[in-house]
């Protein structure tokens, strides 16, 4: 199975100047785990991830006032869409993170996470009557 075949369409794009509750709340509302922050003064493209903003908040820094550019993780592991699953799980397990983007002639197309990968992997479980 390819990274195609599991990732998320859903791609929620941000910029560096939101604020991490902004964020958050983007986040929550998409129910995703993972935002793609576009900074051209940057040199491009980052990922924000749930953990970011769990990590802000344990370091007692408020939502509020930090900016994603503060907290984006811009050496970024960027997955095609043509990968495997086995893949995408050796570079996440390399790399040591849970979100991979994907991309596709150099635009984000989709974002696959070891969730994703766990229930390509997952035998189907089938009820059985009483």
């Amino acid at each position: 199975m390819l990274v195609r075949d599991a990732m998320s369409t859903v791609v929620l794009t941000i910029g560096p100047t939101h604020t991490l509750r902004q964020a958050a709340a983007l986040m929550s509302a998409r129910r995703v785990g993972a935002a793609v922050v576009l900074d051209p003064d940057a040199g491009g493209i980052g990922i924000l991830t749930e953990r970011d903003v769990l990590n802000c908040v344990g370091l007692g820094q408020s939502p509020d006032t930090e900016h994603v550019h503060a907290h984006t993780t811009t050496d970024v592991v960027f997955a095609a869409p043509t990968w495997t699953l086995e893949e995408a799980a050796e570079a996440m397990t390399h790399g040591g993170f849970r979100h991979l983007i994907v991309l596709d002639r150099d635009e984000p197309v989709g974002i696959v996470s070891v969730r994703d990968i766990i229930r390509c992997w997952a035998p189907t479980r089938h009820r059985v009557p009483a």
